[in-house]
């Protein structure tokens, strides 16, 4: 039998027709999922191998759930590894809705390298269920070439499992699903530092002091700190036994002694003391002590405040007139604070004590936020990683794909931590101005203070704002000032503003920590202490006794 000679069997407007039928059914009988498609950030040159991908755009689509008994695929089942989520579903999504709405902004975008098509590798968030799934097949000619035309893509997707993917869409409900899945290693950063203080003591009544220790032998096999003793000084007014501490190093595996410090130079030694090393489970190490008799030197220091936020050992420098200079290293707590400082050389002819100075934390303030998902680098180091989560409160920065853009294996104790992304504004100063209608020029303010190229920020943001991000300051006259971008008020307005610098979010390290805190089943604790809920071998051998 002939064809239907009321149809044309494929002309325009009979396609048309059918598209907008299905486009309403799916708009009835479909769910409103979001289409998250996939950007290559990184691939490796030689064999096109993406190395890195990102999630950052969102577009909600009506789709028709196929499998609408629920989910198909093989559900949850118990592997060795522990319990699998093996859902799959099936989505159809209209063909025209996907070409006109979400095709143009993809090939705006050279990241995207195929946009004319939804893709394999994309991922779609199902709201029932609020869970993510990965495009595994598109599915372009079912059903086939209905009036010479295909109007519908059906998408073939699994259960995403994440790797290393940012996923920064924009929509929490979708980005903190991911917050502690994956690999993730977490930074304690600095919020403020203070910088150390401390005075010199001169031996005064008596001298006779130990200039220095001298290792002889630095000794092998020390599994811990050994002890160092001094015989004491001979009696006498003024006389103060001396003190010292070993400090051990590693050499090709072998544990030995490094150098000897004094804690305390001591008063009142004739002869040099006889030092003794004991302990630390090492042998060998031999020293003696150098006796300085006709001069004055430091005999110790006293610290007038700890400090705070050193991550990193600071120098101390020793200024004041000497026939030699002496020479010290400051001995760092676990808290980041200093305990004392350690004479490696008390010097020679000092008269009156010298200045002590203590070199400031590698940052004394950490200033701004870090935002979820974008990336931060050491300063020191040059490792960058992505944010996964950043405490304002604990200074706890949670991070993951660590590495990125460089061969280091870590971030280096002490050095800043900056964001590529999150700026914080520090202020200068702040005044009061006019700013006319849609201009760069900003009268009525008083210019003292005030630089060109600072920037230039809203303080009173109860009004509607009138600078724009990233406005500096280009020219200074009497009583205004011009700046860089047009002002975005339709009327004059008189408000505050502040003039200062925009600085990256920045903190420094204190500590590097590679474990992963945030995996829940890495190791089946959970399924183990089931198991030992349910069989007890310490009251017994359940299986039977040898």
């Amino acid at each position: 039998m002939a064809l239907n000679p009321f149809f044309l069997q494929g002309s325009q407007s009979e396609q048309r027709l059918v598209q907008n039928l299905i486009n309403e059914q799916l708009q009835i009988y479909g769910v409103e999922v979001t289409y998250i498609p996939r950007k290559f950030v990184r691939k490796q040159t030689i064999i096109k191998e993406v190395q890195s991908s990102a999630f950052d755009d969102n577009f909600l689509l009506e789709a028709y759930v196929n499998t609408y008994e629920g989910y198909g695929g093989q559900g949850d089942i118990m592997t060795k590894f522990g319990v699998s989520l093996r859902d799959e579903l099936t989505l159809t999504i209209s063909r025209e809705r996907f070409e006109d709405f979400i095709s143009p902004f993809l090939e705006a975008d050279e990241d995207y390298e195929l946009a004319s098509r939804p893709r394999e590798g994309d991922i779609i968030f199902f709201p029932l269920g609020a869970r993510l799934f990965e495009v595994k097949f598109v599915e372009h000619e079912e059903p086939f070439y209905q009036l010479g035309k295909n109007y519908v893509y059906q998408l073939k997707c699994e259960l995403f499992e994440y790797e290393d993917e940012v996923i920064d869409t924009g929509i929490d409900i979708i980005d903190s699903q991911l917050e502690d899945v994956g690999y993730i290693s977490t930074l304690q950063l600095i919020g403020t530092g203070i910088t150390a203080t401390a005075n010199a003591q001169l031996t005064t009544n008596n001298k006779g002091y130990l200039r220095e220790i001298v290792l002889n032998n630095d000794g092998s096999g020390y599994t811990s700190t050994p002890n160092v003793a001094i015989s004491t000084a001979p009696f006498g007014i003024g006389s103060v036994d001396a003190t010292a501490v070993a400090i051990t190093t590693t050499r090709a595996g072998i544990f030995s002694i490094d150098r000897i410090l004094l804690t305390n130079a001591g008063a009142g030694y004739t002869t040099p003391p006889l030092v003794t090393i004991t302990g630390g489970g090492g042998v060998g190490a031999a020293a003696t002590a150098a006796v300085e008799q006709s001069n004055f030197g430091i005999i110790d220091f006293v610290i007038t405040n700890n400090g705070v936020g050193y991550a990193a050992t600071p120098t101390v420098s020793i200024v004041g007139a000497s026939t030699s200079p002496a020479a010290a290293e400051v001995n760092l707590l676990a808290d980041n604070t200093i305990s004392d400082i350690l004479l490696k050389n008390a010097g020679i002819g000092y008269t009156v004590a010298p200045t002590i100075t203590i070199a400031n934390p590698s940052l004394i303030n950490g200033v701004g936020n870090f935002e979820r998902g974008e990336i931060v680098k050491g300063m020191s180091s040059g490792i960058e990683a992505r944010v996964k989560e950043w405490d304002t409160d604990t200074k706890i920065l949670k991070i993951s794909n660590v590495g990125i853009g460089t061969t280091q294996a870590a971030f280096i104790p002490g050095e800043t931590i900056q964001a590529t992304e999150s700026t914080f504004f520090i202020v200068g100063l702040t005044t009061i101005a006019t700013i006319g209608v849609t201009t760069t020029l900003i009268t009525g303010i008083n210019t003292s203070g005030i630089t060109l190229n600072q920037d230039v920020n809203q303080v009173d943001f109860g009004q509607l704002p009138v600078i724009g991000f990233g406005a500096t300051v280009t020219s200074i006259g009497a009583g205004q000032i011009n700046i860089s971008k047009l002002s975005l008020n339709t009327t004059g307005v008189t408000t505050t503003i502040s003039v200062g610098s925009t600085v990256f979010s920045n903190y420094a390290l204190d500590f590097f920590n590679e474990e992963n805190q945030d995996t829940t089943f890495e190791s089946n604790d959970i399924l183990e202490s089931e198991a030992d809920d349910i069989i007890d071998f310490s009251e017994g051998n359940p299986f039977g006794t040898f």
